[in-house]
C-alpha cells in the first residue's frame, strides 16, 4: 500500500531534523521508496521553508548545535531507536527532541528495519558509539519478538525508556521506565462517542501486531463487553497483513461491508489512520455512506482529518510522550543514585470531524 505523500514528508522531515543533515539518497533507501521521489519531496519542504537544499544533500532550518560533536562531553549523547515507516511516531521523535535539544544533548536517531530483533545490534552499535542513555520504541508485531527481546533490554545498564511500549507486567524489562498513551482510555472515548450518537451495534476493526493494536483490542471487547448500550459488537482485522498473531476465526478476517450487514452494525472504529482511510473508500465503493450508513472513528489521527469526509479520531498525545520520555531520562541521566521505576501514562482527545453523525 503506498504511503500517502503528507505521510512521507512528515518522516523526512523528521529525519533531518533529528540528524541536521542527511543525504538524499539515504532518506530514499530509509523511505524505500526513489531519489527522484525524495528530491520532489524535498523541494517542496525548501519551498515551504521547513528544509534547505544543497547538492544531494538535506539540511534541517533548525538552528546547528553550537558544540562540535567531537568536542562534546561524556554524557551529553542520547539514542533514540525507532521503527522505519512508523509515522504514528514521528511527531514522539518530534517531541524528544525539543527536550533534549533544549538541554544541550545531542541526540542519534537509529532506524530499525522490519525483521525481528533489529533494534538489539542498533542499540549496541549505539552504546559502542557512548551513548549514555536510551529512548526506545521496538516494534513488537508480534508476543514471540517481544519477548525475545526480554533478556538483552533487561540487561541495559545505562538509562532506558520505552516510548508508547510497556513490558508485560512480571516480565524481566518490567522494571525500565516507560511512557505510553492510555489507549484503554481512547478505546473509552470511541465508544462513549458512538454510543452518544445513538449507536448500539459497532464493529471494531484494529490491527493486531504491536503493542498498541493489542491493547486497544482487548480495551475496545471490554468496554463494549460492559457497556450496557452496546447490543452487539464485532471484532475484525482491519488488514490482512496487520494480524501475525492468528489464527482467526471467520468473522474476524471478514471483509468490513460484509460484516457491517451481518452485525446490523451502524458505527465502525478503525486503527490506524492509513487502514482506516483505505477501509472508508471501499465502504464508499460498496455503497455505504459515511456517515450517513455507518459512523466512522479512526484511532491515530496522524492523517485523519485529511479524509473525505474528514475522520472523527482518537489523538494520542505522541509529541508529549516523547516530551515526557525526554524529561525522564534527562532525570535519569543526572540522577546520583537510581531511583524507583517510573510508568507514566498519558490520556488520549478525541476530535470530533464530520464521519460520525446520530444515528437515524
Amino acid at each position: 500500500m503506498r504511503e500517502p505523500v503528507d505521510l512521507r514528508r512528515q518522516r523526512i522531515l523528521a529525519a533531518v531534523q533529528a540528524r541536521g543533515t542527511a543525504r538524499v539518497r539515504d532518506l530514499a533507501d530509509e523511505l524505500q521508496v526513489s531519489v527522484v521521489t525524495v528530491r520532489r519531496d524535498v523541494e517542496e519542504l525548501s519551498r515551504e521553508g521547513r528544509l534547505r537544499r544543497g547538492h544531494g544533500v538535506v539540511r534541517s532550518t533548525l538552528p546547528a548545535q553550537e558544540v562540535p560533536a567531537r568536542e562534546a562531553a561524556d554524557g551529553d549523547r542520547v539514542a533514540v531507536v525507532v521503527p522505519e515507516r512508523h509515522s504514528y511516531l514521528t511527531e514522539t521523535l518530534h517531541g524528544a527532541r525539543t527536550v533534549l535539544e533544549e538541554a544541550g544533548v545531542r541526540l542519534a536517531l537509529h532506524i530499525a528495519p522490519q525483521a525481528a530483533g533489529a533494534e538489539r545490534p542498533l542499540v549496541e552499535r549505539a552504546l559502542a558509539d557512548g551513548a549514555r542513555g536510551l529512548l526506545l520504541a521496538p516494534r513488537w508485531n508480534s508476543l514471540a519478538v517481544e519477548e525475545a527481546d526480554h533478556g538483552w533490554l533487561s540487561g541495559l545498564e545505562v538509562p532506558t525508556v520505552l516510548m508508547e511500549r510497556r513490558p508485560r507486567r512480571g516480565s524481566a524489562p518490567h522494571v525500565l521506565d516507560s511512557v505510553c498513551s492510555d489507549h484503554w482510555y481512547g478505546a473509552h472515548l470511541a465508544v462513549e462517542h458512538l454510543v452518544g450518537l445513538g449507536h448500539r451495534r459497532v464493529v471494531f476493526a484494529t490491527r493486531d501486531d504491536s503493542p498498541t493494536a493489542r491493547t486497544l483490542r482487548s480495551a475496545l471487547a471490554e468496554i463494549a463487553d460492559a457497556h450496557p448500550l452496546v447490543e452487539e459488537w464485532a471484532w475484525a482485522l482491519s488488514t490482512p497483513e496487520s494480524g501475525p498473531e492468528g489464527p482467526y476465526t471467520a468473522d474476524e478476517t471478514a471483509e468490513l461491508p460484509v460484516l457491517l450487514r451481518r452485525t446490523g452494525a451502524s458505527a465502525v472504529v478503525l486503527h490506524g489512520d492509513v487502514d482506516a482511510l483505505m477501509i472508508v473508500q471501499r465502504l464508499a465503493a460498496e455503497g455505504v455512506r459515511v456517515p450517513q450508513d455507518c459512523s466512522v472513528v479512526a484511532y491515530d489521527d496522524v492523517v485523519a482529518g485529511l479524509a473525505t469526509p474528514p475522520l472523527t479520531a482518537v489523538s494520542p498525545p505522541r509529541a508529549e510522550v516523547g516530551r515526557v520520555a525526554a524529561e525522564l531520562l534527562l532525570r535519569r541521566l543526572r540522577e546520583s543514585a537510581p531511583g524507583p521505576t517510573r510508568r507514566v501514562e498519558l490520556l488520549p482527545r478525541l476530535m470530533v470531524r464530520g464521519s460520525t453523525a446520530p444515528r437515524e
